[in-house]
């Protein structure tokens, strides 16, 4: 049974790549908008039963997945720098933990104006009913650059990152998938989830801590 956690900065592509990765695998997509937009038909985002049915939600699809063996794949949008996020994340995938299943985490990596432009793909908006404000949803991916969603040198300056922190306990790969079509970006995950090694220099993959 394996997890995989898809994470990254708002329109890097997770739902993309992940759909092409649910398509050539056995790994069903579980991503960050199937909860949000049903909620968002009765309450507004941020609202205290939004925010409760969200989480409860998530957790629940999450624990009946690991309960009958599902190969699952999560999309997450992460602030590293937010304890309350790595906390939140590490509470998702405990069923899967716990059970000892292959868990592994792939983060996507993009500039900001490739993820502008892929923040009007008809796929995106077709998902995405919140995002066909395409005025406010750009807006939105150019304020959450305040957030740190990607590893490196320059993201970590100081002392490690609580979701830095989370990724030395689990496979870690980077990918920059800003040249690269969904297609290939799941193709490269893929052979490094089967044990091979993405091309020099598209991918840094953190050493195992198990």
């Amino acid at each position: 049974m394996r997890l995989l956690v898809l994470f990254g900065a708002p329109a890097v592509g997770k739902m993309t790549v992940g759909r092409e990765i649910a398509a050539r695998s056995a790994f069903r997509l579980f991503h960050n908008h199937a909860v949000i937009e049903p909620l968002l038909e009765v309450f507004d985002y941020g609202t205290p039963p939004f925010d409760r049915l969200l989480s409860a939600w998530r957790a629940q699809v999450v624990e009946e997945a690991a309960s009958v063996g599902t190969d699952l794949l999560l999309t997450f949008v992460w602030g590293l720098e937010l304890q309350a996020d790595a906390d939140e994340l590490a509470a998702y995938i405990r069923p899967y933990v716990e059970k000892n299943a292959d868990v592994a985490f792939v983060e996507l990596a993009a500039d900001l104006n490739t993820r502008l432009q892929r923040n009007r793909t008809e796929l995106r908006l077709a998902e995405k009913r919140s995002k066909r404000d395409v005025t406010w949803s750009d807006a939105n991916v150019r304020e959450m650059e305040r957030f740190i969603m990607n590893t490196g040198p320059e993201a970590t300056p100081g002392a490690p990152l609580p979701g830095a922190l989370l990724l030395t306990q689990h496979r870690h790969l980077r990918l920059d998938n800003s040249r690269l079509t969904p297609h290939e970006a799941a193709a490269r995950i893929l052979a490094w989830l089967d044990g091979g090694t993405p091309a020099s220099g598209s991918a840094v993959p953190a050493p195992p801590a198990r």
